[in-house]
């Protein structure tokens, strides 16, 4: 067994790296340019909506109010005549990346320390780079990808894009993998 706070390195580190990767992919490359198409008429469905002062938040429509609600005729015909729209409403004004690049970061950390706590419950000091970056690698994995996949699943989420996700969290899991193996206690 080896202790959490003897991986501070590696946990923090892998954050570095991964945080760094994922801007790459995020800002460099054009690899998730196509996840959020533009909306034909982008204009009037804003135009449409501004007046209702929507505050920020998770929305369905049409959304029934209790069960018995969803079996009624007329919740299948708001269904049928849709349109059937899940979405999220923001904040109005310029964007702040500050915040969101802050908890991301952390997000990393906690990912990291997660990988911490299983390699370290079940690995020594000294032990190989290889059953290192096994059970890091798939703890981190898990973190940064397997969570996703429910978006699609249930939220119609295009998998398309739920797929290039997990990719992205295969890559960061791989860095974290080889950082704990590489910075693992001898």
């Amino acid at each position: 067994m080896t202790g959490i706070f003897e991986l501070w390195l590696p946990i923090l580190l892998s954050s570095v790296i991964v945080f760094i990767m994922s801007s790459i992919i995020h800002m460099m490359s054009h690899w998730h340019k196509s996840d959020y198409p533009k909306l034909p008429n982008e204009d009037k469905v804003m135009d449409a909506l501004r007046p209702l002062a929507i505050p920020p938040g998770d929305y369905l429509i049409p959304c029934p109010s209790s069960r018995e609600e969803m079996r009624s005729p007329e919740f299948a015909e708001k269904r049928k005549k849709g349109p059937v729209v899940m979405f999220t409403v923001w904040p109005s004004g310029p964007i702040s990346m500050g915040k969101n690049l802050i908890m991301w970061f952390l997000y990393t950390v906690a990912v990291g320390i997660f990988a911490a706590y299983v390699a370290g419950r079940a690995l020594p000091h000294g032990e190989e780079y290889l059953h290192v970056f096994r059970l890091a690698g798939v703890t981190a994995f898990i973190a940064y990808s397997v969570g996703l996949w429910q978006m699609s699943i249930w939220y119609n989420r295009s998998w398309t894009t739920t797929i290039k996700s997990t990719v992205d969290g295969l890559i960061y899991a791989l860095l974290t993998a080889g950082t704990f193996g590489w910075l693992w206690p001898r």
